[in-house]
């Protein structure tokens, strides 16, 4: 076992990464949110009311879904998927997001904000603040609101305002910049739901242990399989949440080899990518600290992935650190790739995942054959891929 992993530190700092990179505006927001939320963690009614809302209202436990026939084909390890795609909204963006928003009702803020790029973080948010009864509003890039109309309709019918970004590439980073100006014009009524691990502190941190179910449940239904852990643990990582809330639960066990999975495009080799742990370097993007594309001058470097939801230049603070020190293995799936594993799944266990999700998929073609029959796999099924038709049809050539 490894020594007790006790990241961030108080100043919310992942060894080197995260931190507060913010206007004087924000510091004393984030310094009442992080008073709430260190308050909210030792507060029963709090917990009550979350723990009730993610059984009630989210619909945990997710299932730990044995995929037979995906095991039978690759004849190796056996192959679990953890099914965040049957959350309600249909990701596991709801998990995180019903901790924020008592947060805010905590505080006392009237008015919510968000940014999404595949829209689940965006639906998950509109869900909950018309659960709770607060306004919200969404920024979404143009771009992303083309490739994600489903979930744009979606959030109009759940009460919420969508704002499509015109600015630079019209995805991820683009809804983010205009959230955070939106943030600091209204910081006195508005309360920022962030979708990822990213940001400043204590969001990082604090998403984490929201999505830390992920992996707590996927602990207790392998032991109730008489599973004492898993072998290898896999999920995407764009911001990074899925992956975190699958990984953190298991840090501290050596045996688990822990994988995360970036959007590598068009190719590594080429500009059109995402594959921001592979080929970043350190750099400051939306208040926090970690690893960015980024040229030489110190510009972002736009990203491009199939998948609107990992087209994102940075990641989370947590990730740049895990990257550093080795706990986790970091490597990129190609659209091509993601596309081919959406139709394995899709056929052989009649389950069919976001394209997100979908990377994390494809990679099993890579790591099952270095894997002997008595091991096991954990894939963070994060989504479904109902949103993504449009383009999966287009893109393989379905009439």
């Amino acid at each position: 076992m490894m020594k007790s992993y006790t990241q961030p530190d108080i100043r919310g700092h992942f060894g080197k990464y995260g931190g507060k990179y913010v206007p004087e505006t924000l510091m004393f927001a984030l310094q009442e949110l992080e008073d709430a939320y260190t308050g909210a963690k030792n507060d029963e009614t709090f917990q009550n009311e979350y723990h009730t809302l993610l059984a009630d209202f989210a619909g945990r436990p997710t299932p730990l879904y044995f995929a037979s026939r995906l095991t039978e084909k690759y004849n190796r390890a056996k192959i679990f998927l953890k099914r965040e795609d049957l959350c309600h909204t249909g990701a596991h963006k709801i998990n995180n997001v019903i901790g924020q928003m008592l947060l805010a009702k905590k505080i006392g803020k009237k008015r919510i904000i968000a940014e999404t790029g595949a829209g689940q973080h965006g639906v998950a948010t509109a869900t909950v603040a018309a659960k709770v009864g607060l306004d919200c509003i969404v920024y979404m890039g143009r771009e992303d609101t083309r490739r994600q109309e489903p979930n744009v309709n979606r959030m109009k019918l759940l009460g919420a305002d969508i704002i499509p970004v015109d600015s630079g590439t019209q995805t991820l980073k683009d809804a983010t910049n205009e959230a955070i100006r939106d943030w600091v014009t209204n910081v006195r009524d508005t309360f920022y739901v962030i979708g990822s691990v990213v940001g400043p502190h204590p969001y990082p941190m604090m998403v984490r242990d929201f999505q830390s179910v992920i992996g707590r449940e996927t602990r207790e239904q392998l032991s109730q399989r008489q599973i004492s852990s898993p072998d290898y643990l896999v999920a995407c990582v764009g911001g990074g949440s899925n992956s975190i809330g699958l990984f953190y639960p298991f840090i501290e066990n050596d045996s688990v080899t822990m994988i995360g999975v970036e959007a590598a495009g068009y190719g590594i080799t080429t500009q059109q990518h995402a594959a921001t742990l592979t080929l970043g370097t350190p750099g400051v993007l939306h208040g926090n600290l970690s690893y960015l594309l980024q040229d030489a001058n110190g510009q972002v470097m736009p990203a491009h992935s199939i998948s609107a939801g990992l087209d994102y230049p940075g990641v989370g603070p947590e990730h740049s650190y895990l990257k550093d020190t080795g706990r986790v293995r970091y490597e990129s799936v190609t659209d091509a790739e993601s596309l081919d594993a959406v139709r394995e799944l899709s056929q052989l266990e009649g389950i069919i995942p976001a394209l997100e999700t979908a990377h994390a998929l494809a990679y099993l073609r890579t790591l099952l054959p270095d894997t002997t029959a008595g091991e096991t796999v954990v894939v963070n099924l994060s989504g479904r891929g109902e949103k993504d038709l449009g383009t999966i049809f287009k893109e393989l050539h379905y009439t």
